[in-house]
């Protein structure tokens, strides 16, 4: 049975230091120590001069799963991977034929590529952008448009390193890695808006041109769609978020990299995408840069090759950063894409795509009602799912612990803490406005998806009647004493 609580006396605020799972987060290495606390007296420096920086939240969910014997090589094992930030990769309904051998046209491909790209992807990534959203417009992108980087981190870490020193406006709940980057690349002044989960977690117009006014703004930083809450900004709202860097108020850098991941209701619109290139006026003027690549919307995380398109003069410093950076990408696999990128095979792709992820949505959006699961914001994008655990019992109510939980029952989800942008780790965990959310991932397929469910089913009946187990011993002593057992 359920420990009893004397509801006559007041609840006791908890923190970090009642919760097990908390602990072992802020344990796993010195970067996710409390910042504004003294240091610990064995955080020594074992190999003079290096810090370590930490690493993202869904890497820290895979070791943390790793410690409980996940394994990625053996699915055999029965693991489902709810905080897989990366779409399933194998055929689809629909959709064309995945690539299976890469050729070598000769010698040459070996060599390395530019650090800006190889021209000739440069320019197909031009003439998508051109076909998809600017073939109304004068101006359109050309080779000097773009720049071919090793991943979308790459992209937004060449971003930041040419980013002069200015402060930078971002929004909570947010992709992980933008905090690491802020994190790195001091000059920037992280600048934080929280979206409130009652307005649907929209951007503020409004709200937006104040800040720029009244706090300097000089660089707006966003995903859109928005990673982790399936929000998207499009149609008169995007147009007019452009229309804010047109002005010149501030640059715009967006992550676009789940711009195909839209789940309309008619099926005339099957096949949309949405980018802010669509209201860029002058290519070389307006302020707006884009982050995309083959990671999601082509399915293929494991290319590492993605691109950012903008003003030629941001490119020529990405290239002139991408030259001590990372060095590029892969000559081989630029190369290798270019046929991915015909405007024809990305548009059936994209029918496929929608299709085929919206069916695996309301699937998984069908199973968690029917677990009494609270969902505030059902996702129009991306594929992922904000879940709210405020209504479950103690202690799987916040991020952390249910995570810890899950993983008993060979789960993996992500803790909402990790999308609470924090780069000078300061907040205490139970403060953040991400903490009661997880963030669950129907990237996976079908299969998977299935399994996963079947563990959180039974995670749930555990909590529901009590379990003890769930309890872990610091929060378990600390409910004996209130009762006086």
């Amino acid at each position: 049975m359920a420990p009893s609580v004397d509801s006559s006396k007041p609840p006791q605020r908890r923190s970090e230091e009642d919760s097990h799972a908390h602990q072992i987060f802020r344990n796993h290495h010195p970067a996710h120590r409390h910042h504004a606390k003294p240091p610990k007296k064995d955080d020594k420096e074992t190999v003079p001069g290096i810090r370590h920086p930490g690493a993202t939240g869904v890497i820290y969910c895979t070791d943390r799963a790793m410690a409980h014997g996940f394994d990625p090589a053996r699915p055999e094992d029965g693991w489902a991977n709810f905080g897989q930030g990366a779409p399933e990769v194998g055929p689809i309904a629909g959709a064309s034929e995945r690539p299976n051998f890469i050729p070598l046209e000769n010698f040459l491909d070996n060599e390395y590529a530019p650090t800006a790209g190889v021209k000739e992807l440069r320019e197909a990534v031009a003439n998508l952008y051109n076909v998809s959203y600017r073939s109304d417009k004068e101006s359109k992108y050309t080779a000097e448009n773009v720049c071919i980087v090793p991943g979308g981190r790459a992209g937004m870490s060449r971003l930041a390193s040419v980013v002069g020193d200015v402060y930078c406006g971002y929004q909570v709940p947010e992709y992980t890695a933008y905090s690491d980057i802020m994190s790195v690349f001091r000059r920037l002044v992280p600048i934080p808006t929280a979206l409130r989960e009652d307005d649907d977690y929209k951007m503020h117009l409004g709200k937006l041109k104040e800040d720029i006014k009244n706090q300097g703004l000089s660089v707006i930083v966003a995903s859109n769609p928005r990673n982790p809450t399936g929000h998207v900004i499009g149609g008169k709202d995007l147009e007019d978020l452009v229309g804010v860097a047109k002005s010149k108020m501030a640059t715009l850098l967006l992550d676009e990299f789940y711009s195909w991941y839209l789940y309309p209701e008619s099926k005339a619109e099957l096949g949309d995408c949405l980018s802010a290139a669509r209201y860029v006026d002058e290519v070389n003027e307006d302020p707006v840069v884009v982050v995309d690549g083959l990671t999601k919307n082509w399915r293929l995380p494991g290319w590492r090759i993605c691109w950012v398109v903008g003003p030629k003069d941001v490119i020529s410093a990405l290239s002139q950063s991408g030259s001590f950076l990372d060095g590029g990408a892969s000559h081989v696999l630029q190369k290798a894409a270019l046929p991915l990128l015909s405007p024809e095979r990305v548009h059936q792709d994209r029918i496929a795509l929608q299709k085929h992820f919206k069916s695996k949505r309301d699937h998984v959006l069908s199973r968690l009602r029917w677990m009494d699961l609270h969902v505030p914001v059902p996702p129009t994008s991306t594929f992922y799912i904000w879940v709210d655990l405020r209504g479950l019992p103690e202690p799987i109510d916040n991020g952390l612990a249910f995570f810890e939980a899950a993983l008993k029952e060979k789960v993996i989800v992500v803790p909402g803490i990790f999308f609470d942008i924090n780069p000078s780790h300061r907040r205490d965990l139970f403060d953040s406005p991400c903490h009661h959310f997880i963030r669950l991932s129907f990237g996976p397929d079908i299969d998977t998806l299935n399994r996963g469910l079947e563990g959180l089913e039974r995670l749930l009946k555990r909590a529901r009647e009590g379990d003890p187990e769930l309890h872990s011993p610091p929060l378990q002593e600390r409910k004996e004493r209130s009762t006086g057992a």
